[in-house]
């Protein structure tokens, strides 16, 4: 094994030396930059955060760009009984960020709209940088409804998300240019809200050869790389013609019409699919259904991963630092996991657990135990995500709780204030914890975030994941959990499909089809999902010695791969590359 980690570690050196000094401009509409900065609202943001912390680690010529949200998501307040409030969470760039000092501007509604930039520095394991630029709109220059543009994460109307989406990426590359970057060779949209970026490059290809709009289109398209992250059609921005004209002005809205990206309405999904030389979805799955979503656009994919060094706890990481010294500067040498002393990974994780149960019991007031079998479930509250499944036969629970001496549910995750489905399915959830008391422990932490999910990633016993398939495009709740050796307990969708090593790395809920046209019935999975709890996880969650091979065979299989380090290899070998830039 050791000659395959050496010769992958050489591919990776190798690959990162074809792109050589090249800037990448990375966009995103939310990057977690740090837990207490409201960048960021899941999963999105998330990923965004750790490609570019990876890129800092590599070496990689990056640059990120996203918009400041001085208002952030939201806080998250529970009352007994689940409900949710939301309360702003307003923060000061100034306290946290470098003002740059160059302007720049874009056309809005019909008038100029100041944007100026604050710079947030990446640094990587071996001391390399990676800026991120924070777009803001907040300036004496703009009129008070400007001002606000950049302040809420996903808030607002149509018109406000469409300003925001102008300001991302038509302002994001103007910002660039004023900041000196004009030897930019790769433009990767993470996610459609980025894609105007793409009409603001064919506008700069158009000045230099005006008699050649075909010539300008393909220029824009062998710099574009677009990731989609969303299976579901209503995920994907979409905005009457007229708003788009309204605030875009017509010369942008002819323009779009001409590349043929906009008819009745302006979809951003395919104005980026137009655009771009290369597309990809998140899982191997994932790709598949975008393509059926999209057909005539080739789409590959590229599997997510997580940022190693982030989603490793402490007693994880002095544990690989004791056995494998070089993991953070490359992510494939956790293949070597399998070789580390059983009770070593068993001690590890039990520290984990630890501060998990301290966690729990400070700000829940709750009576966890480190004894008693404990499952995670934290991801964005949400009616496919299915986050009461487990709940769907409560006896069934209570006599799977005797079985294992116990059982614990550590439950996290925000619902859109808009999502009303969602909060109720926090209420349900917070409901079931309180009829099933005290036979099965159940909590449900508020107000989610980076902090939140180290500890509960890596401090439960099994991460459990039961999305209705295929709706789920990648989820990386599990791979954070992998780096700390924690198996999943997951129906196959998104990245478990590839993930998934029956009883070894985890274990599969429900049958193993992807049938669009098939309705995934919740009676049936909740059913699957009782059946592996009783008869899989509980006896070898019971006997320490297999419960260690789990946990190590996890981290070998699963953390190895599920790793930002390997997804910027990929990237670079399929999309990158310099002999492909123009």
């Amino acid at each position: 094994m050791q000659d395959v980690v050496s010769e992958l570690a050489d591919e990776r050196r190798r690959v990162l030396r074809l792109v050589g000094d090249a800037h990448i401009a990375y966009f995103s509409m939310e990057v977690a930059l740090a837990s207490d900065l409201p960048t960021y609202a899941g999963g999105l943001g998330v990923l965004a955060g750790d490609v570019l912390r990876s890129a800092a680690d590599l070496g990689l010529g990056m640059i990120g760009v996203t918009l400041v949200h001085r208002r952030g998501y939201f806080r998250q307040r529970l009352d007994a009984g689940g409900r949710q409030t939301t309360q702003p969470l307003t923060w000061a760039p100034e306290e946290r960020l470098t003002a740059l000092e160059p302007r720049c501007a874009v056309d809005i509604d019909g008038r100029p709209v100041t944007v100026r930039a604050w710079r947030y520095h990446i640094r990587g394991v071996d001391g390399h940088i990676v800026p991120v630029l924070l777009l803001d709109t907040d300036l004496s220059q703009n009129d008070a409804e400007a001002r606000r543009f950049t302040d809420v994460l996903y808030g607002g109307d149509d018109h406000y998300r469409l300003c925001q989406e102008a300001v991302l990426g038509i302002g994001g590359v103007r910002m660039l240019r004023a900041l000196g970057y004009h030897d930019l060779r790769r433009f990767p949209l993470n996610e459609g809200h980025s894609a105007l970026l793409a009409l603001e490059l064919y506008a700069e290809a158009l000045a230099r050869t005006p008699h050649d709009p075909a010539g300008a289109a393909e220029r824009v398209r062998r710099t574009c790389v677009f990731t989609t992250h969303t299976p579901v059609p209503a995920g994907h921005d979409q905005f009457p013609a007229a708003l788009a004209e309204k605030v875009l002005g017509t010369e942008q809205i002819h323009a779009l019409r001409a590349l043929d990206c906009c008819s009745d309405r302006l979809n951003m999904t395919l104005v980026a699919l137009r655009l771009s030389h290369w597309v990809n979805g998140v899982a191997r799955s994932h790709g598949e259904v975008s393509s059926s979503m999209f057909p005539g656009y080739h789409i590959a994919s590229i599997s997510n991963g997580v940022h190693s060094a982030t989603w490793t706890s402490p007693p994880f990481r002095r544990l690989y630092d004791r056995y494998i010294p070089d993991w953070q500067r490359s992510s494939f040498t956790l293949r070597y996991a399998r070789s580390i002393p059983g009770p070593a990974v068993s001690g590890a994780h039990l520290e984990a657990k630890q501060l998990l149960i301290d966690a729990v019991n400070d700000r829940m007031g709750a009576r966890f135990r480190s004894d008693m079998l404990t499952l995670g479930f934290a991801r964005r509250a949400t009616a496919y995500k299915r986050p009461a499944l487990i709940f769907h036969d409560p006896e069934r629970l209570r006599k799977i709780a005797a079985d294992a001496g116990g059982l614990q549910l550590v439950f996290a995750g925000k619902a859109h204030p808009r999502d009303e489905s969602g909060q109720a399915l926090i209420r349900t959830v917070v409901e079931h914890g309180a009829a099933l008391a005290p036979d099965v422990r159940l909590v449900w932490i508020p107000d989610y975030d980076l902090c939140l999910a180290q500890l509960i990633t890596a401090g439960t016993d099994v991460w459990v994941s039961t999305p209705r398939p295929p709706e789920e495009a990648s989820g990386t709740s599990g791979m954070k959990a992998a780096h700390n050796g924690v198996p999943s307990l997951s129906v196959r969708d998104g990245w478990w499909w590839e993930g998934h090593v029956e009883g070894v790395t985890g274990w599969a809920v429900g049958a193993a089809h992807r049938d669009r046209g098939t309705p995934r019935e919740d009676a049936e999975d909740a059913e699957a999902l009782y059946c592996s709890l009783q008869h899989d996880v509980v006896p070898a969650w019971l006997d320490a010695i297999r419960w260690a091979d789990i946990m190590r065979a996890t981290i070998a299989i699963n953390a190895s791969f599920f790793n930002t380090q390997r997804v910027l290899h990929e990237y670079v070998v399929r999309a990158y590359h310099n002999e492909a830039a123009p």
